[in-house]
């Protein structure tokens, strides 16, 4: 088995690292590396991928907002999100959104080159953490309990500045990682209190503390 992968992270250490996992499995790979959305969606118009494999952090735009765009122009194409957030964080919204699978960095080798072979063969790989994840969003969905899943009411570019929030960045920190204007987090802030009926930050906070969406 050949697999052609695109491996889409900012971090040359990271990317490094990988690349090193995937040539020491027991098939045979080709990668090729995008540092960031840019270049990994040049990439993916010129020639045909098996897997990306992504990062959520980009310099230019957030891997959230890349896999929307991948899965417009190549719905087949799998894309597996490797990342050091927390499951509970983007995971039930980046395999809404059609990703393969959810996996952390922190995960051994053998963990990683499983996920890659069953999501290059178009199936979706749930570790454990997600598959619970999954159970328990499901099981919220058939309670209907709406005060739990607040966050759930956010457009992804929300939910991102949420969680920016809720670990205390301020807008112009938020404005640099997401490459907009302190104005716009702003609005964007306006618009999180108001979906969730909250006030102010501290019960940003206190929300994705009690729904472990921070660590």
């Amino acid at each position: 088995m050949m697999l052609n992968i695109l491996l889409v992270d900012d971090h040359c250490v990271v990317r490094a690292g990988i690349r090193q996992i995937l040539q020491d499995a027991d098939f045979k790979v080709e990668i090729s590396e995008a540092a960031d959305a840019f270049s990994a969606l040049k990439l993916i118009k010129q020639q045909s991928w098996d897997l990306v494999l992504l990062d959520i952090r980009l310099p230019d735009r957030s891997g959230v907002e890349l896999l929307k765009l991948i899965k417009a122009d190549n719905p087949k194409l799998p894309v597996l999100i490797l990342s050091t957030y927390p499951e509970s964080q983007y995971a039930i919204r980046l395999i809404h959104g059609g990703a393969a699978g959810y996996l952390s960095k922190d995960a051994d080798d053998d963990e990683i080159l499983n996920a890659v072979k069953i999501a290059a063969k178009g199936k979706r790989y749930l570790s454990p953490e997600v598959a619970e994840l999954l159970a328990n969003h499901i099981t919220r969905g058939i309670q209907d309990d709406k005060m739990d899943c607040l966050h759930e009411t956010l457009s992804d570019r929300e939910f991102q500045v949420f969680l920016e929030l809720a670990i205390g960045s301020g807008p112009n920190t938020i404005a640099d990682q997401l490459n907009v204007s302190a104005k716009t987090i702003t609005t964007h802030r306006a618009r999180i209190l108001q979906k969730m009926g909250f006030t102010n930050n501290a019960e940003i906070v206190l929300y994705a503390n009690r729904h472990d969406l921070i660590t």
